[in-house]
């Protein structure tokens, strides 16, 4: 008679619940890679989700939550459980509010007090623009039985940090998801048929000129050849409302073929999208990241080191920066990737397997720790 899997609690932190289609794909990766890492230790994971949205994240992963800011009901979670994960993202930076790293922070040292061991789950370190913060850190970090970092840089910034513990780098978690297997979907082999030009954009610079540019190069481009722009919102509504500022400043002819894609809940339906689209050109990291999994050729647009960093990491450059786009080289590069989209994905093929093995590394670390003190 088979015996029962023994059973592990692990609650999860991260920025899950807000919408953010790139945040919730960093989810589903480490679900995805948990629940297959511990089948082959013997261990069922019963993964716990600290979520803004409980009710909704629970309704659409099928996995219990608890509410990210009620302490009683986060405290209640964090004892009941047997670790906790801060998992994936850019968590421990201070560029979108002060409160930031001590929230996350805050989450690790719960758990430590209540002797439940803690992991960071492949995280992007940074900027931390207020040297208050680099003790503190320092201090949470050193107490973590693992930390896994996205990019050297990340890695970096902890050593100067003084954080003693090592530090692994690996691949963003959504590399790691199976859909790289499904591979791009049958299109048309219709030579009239018309190529998709996929667009993930957001708002950066307060002046806009970053967009503004961006709307020259598409334009551009829809002068030398017919394609089909498909503006993709990975965060509404800013993203919604960065695409709809984008698409009013198109050419006329751009526009003819241009749309709106609607967001959508599940990260599986925005990977469909950019696996539809023949080249996506992006200023959000895990739209890019989308298009490697898919196979897709990519065209990066810098407002941050962690596109750099990616890009790096599958040997690619941005095509330029927020503060200096050229409309005239993005268009180039666009064209040029539609011509060579063959060859593009032949180049990459290696280098995007490797990075797909290794995005499961943490998991395959914390499922074997977590085996070990249960005996």
């Amino acid at each position: 008679m088979a015996h029962e899997p023994a059973a592990v609690r692990i609650a999860i932190s991260g920025y899950y619940g807000f919408g953010n289609s790139g945040d919730e794909a960093v989810l589903e990766a480490m679900l995805s890679a948990l629940a297959r890492e511990g089948e082959r230790e013997g261990l069922r994971v019963e993964p716990v989700v600290l979520s803004a949205d409980p009710e909704g994240t629970a309704r659409r992963l099928g996995v219990e939550t608890a509410h990210r800011m009620r302490p009683a009901e986060l405290w209640k979670a964090i004892r009941s459980s047997d670790a906790l994960i801060s998992g994936g993202g850019s968590l421990l930076q201070d560029v979108t509010g002060v409160g930031t790293i001590p929230y996350y922070l805050g989450v690790l040292k719960m758990a430590q007090l209540a002797g439940k061991p803690t992991f960071v789950y492949a995280q992007g370190i940074g900027p931390v623009t207020r040297n208050v913060f680099h003790p503190m850190i320092r201090r949470v970090l050193d107490r973590c039985e693992l930390i896994t970092v996205r990019d050297e840089a990340s890695a970096a910034l902890l050593r100067r940090m003084g954080v003693t513990r090592d530090v692994i780098v690996v691949p963003d978690p959504v590399l790691g998801l199976p859909w790289f297997d499904e591979g791009k979907p049958d299109l048309p082999a219709d030579a009239e048929r018309v190529p998709v030009v996929g667009v993930a954009v957001r708002f950066w610079r307060s002046d806009r000129r970053d967009l503004a540019r961006l709307a020259d190069g598409l334009s551009l481009l829809a002068e030398r050849r017919p394609v089909r722009i498909r503006f993709l919102p990975m965060h509404p509504p800013g993203d919604e409302e960065a695409s709809a500022f984008v698409l009013a400043r198109l050419s006329p002819r751009a526009r003819e073929q241009a749309s709106v894609a609607p967001h959508g809940d599940a990260p599986l339906d925005m990977a469909g999208r950019v696996a539809g689209c023949d080249v996506l050109v992006g200023m959000r990291l895990h739209a890019l990241i989308y298009a490697a999994t898919q196979r897709v050729p990519l065209v990066g647009i810098s407002y941050d080191p962690k596109i750099d960093h990616f890009l790096a990491r599958i040997g690619e450059t941005p095509a330029g920066s927020c503060d200096d786009l050229d409309a005239a080289a993005l268009a180039r590069e666009t064209e040029r990737l539609l011509d060579g989209a063959d060859a593009w994905r032949e180049a990459k093929r290696e280098t995007l397997e490797r990075l797909r093995r290794e995005a499961r590394l943490p998991a395959q670390h914390i499922v074997r720790q977590l085996r070990i003190k249960i005996g």
